[in-house]
């Protein structure tokens, strides 16, 4: 069945110079329903306008298709009801408003909720819809769905992004297997070597101080392939990855008490002021790992009689979490490489008796893996402050990149 359109049509004349008249042209002036049918018939884009109280006074069929609200379910309703919580806490509906206003449109690409609550990624535009006569009579809103489109690209994103890691990590750790691993064990084959030789005319004193030597080389090399696993774990074995909420204090409680004795021994003092509600959503065992790292870590560079301290405060929908110790500090360069080390700060980390800088690593991928980051502040002398981000609830979902899309792109 065909549409029909009510065009209205106009016979413009003029008189000539016998002041008779003269048929110049004809106009159509589509009619407001034809614009409507236009507008309907775009499936793919969701239009719609709301007055200056941002209550909704229009919805196209493309609106109801991508969002699930028909007419009446959402005329009358605050446009708000389109933006998802974090956008809402933020501010991001009133923002978008004021940048129309101020520069007579505002565009973004953002996550958008439906009624059914589920998420979806789109461009979208607004501006103000001001009247023949200059009144301001409230903004249209025109969306587009680009899930799939962001999907794709995602993926492909992701993928180029683990192949140039996967090369990365192949390299490290064939380094670390052939440099920080093979060493210490040519030591120690060497050591166990000169006392089968030698043992039975050694004095007891060299040979104890050797048998310690090689007790305490054994437990590094061990630690060092424990190490090894893990990081593998992050990067092989993703069906292990169970993140969870789970409340903050009881995982650094544990993390004390593992280590309450190594710090008791040097005097160091273990303290947290987190509250026992704060929740974040994460894997437990990977949340143990990067706890007993980063405080180990503070233990081995902080001084007799120091304090580890750990803190806590959520930000929008993260937790940010602060581990601080008044040791040794560190330089910029140091810092600068943390959570990078080379073969040659690994290995110089390992000679000092620091632990091999691996355990940074390990950290760092972890927590990528819980939606999280980390980053550190010192001063030499003074002590450090690592901060780690984690996420409060299950993340609806994940950008990938924050590149613009544009609006007159096909999919």
């Amino acid at each position: 069945m065909k549409q029909q359109f009510n065009i209205k049509t106009t016979i413009i004349t003029m008189e000539n110079k016998q002041n008779t008249p003269k048929i110049l042209k004809k106009k159509y002036f589509p009619s407001a329903e034809f614009y409507s049918q236009i507008i309907d018939s775009l499936q793919d884009y969701s239009i719609f306008t709301f007055d200056k109280d941002f209550k909704i006074n229009s919805w196209s069929s493309g609106s109801a298709k991508i969002f699930g609200y028909e007419t009446e379910e959402v005329i009358g309703e605050h446009f708000d009801l389109i933006f998802t919580e974090e956008d809402l806490k933020n501010g991001i509906p009133k923002r978008e408003i004021e940048t129309a206003l101020l520069e007579g449109r505002a565009t973004d690409n953002r996550w958008h909720i439906a009624k059914d609550k589920s998420v979806f990624y789109a461009y979208g535009l607004v501006f103000p819809l001001i009247g023949s006569d200059g009144e301001m009579l409230g903004y249209v809103k025109i969306l587009r769905d680009l899930t799939d489109r962001k999907k794709s690209e995602d993926v492909i994103r992701k993928y180029i992004k683990e192949l140039e890691e996967l090369n990365t990590h192949k390299e490290s750790v064939m380094a670390i297997l052939s440099h920080d691993l093979r060493s210490p064990l040519s030591a120690i084959i060497g050591t166990v070597k000169y006392l089968k030789k030698n043992f039975h005319k050694m004095q007891n004193d060299t040979l104890q101080e050797m048998l310690d030597l090689l007790y305490k080389s054994s437990i590094d090399e061990l630690e060092m392939l424990d190490y090894l696993v893990e990081w593998a774990r992050i990067k092989y074995a993703s069906d292990v990855f169970s993140p969870t909420k789970i409340k903050l204090t009881q995982y650094i409680d544990k993390v004390f008490e593992t280590l309450n004795e190594t710090a008791l021994l040097n005097t160091i003092n273990l303290h947290h002021e987190i509250d026992d509600n704060t929740t974040v959503f994460a894997d437990g065992k990977m949340l143990i790992s990067i706890i007993q790292n980063i405080v180990s870590n503070a233990i081995k560079h902080s001084q007799r009689g120091g304090t580890i301290s750990i803190s806590a405060n959520s930000s929008e929908d993260k937790i940010i979490v602060k581990v601080m110790d008044t040791g040794v500090g560190m330089s910029k360069e140091i810092m600068e490489k943390l959570f990078t080390p080379q073969i040659k700060t690994l290995s110089a980390a390992r000679k000092e008796n620091k632990g091999a800088g691996i355990g940074l690593l390990l950290v760092k991928g972890f927590l990528e893996k819980n939606d999280g980051e980390i980053w550190v502040e010192s001063i030499e002398g003074e002590g450090s402050s690592f901060y780690f981000t984690l996420p409060i609830e299950e993340p609806l979902h994940k950008i990938g990149s924050s590149d613009e899309i544009m609006f007159d792109e096909s999919p």
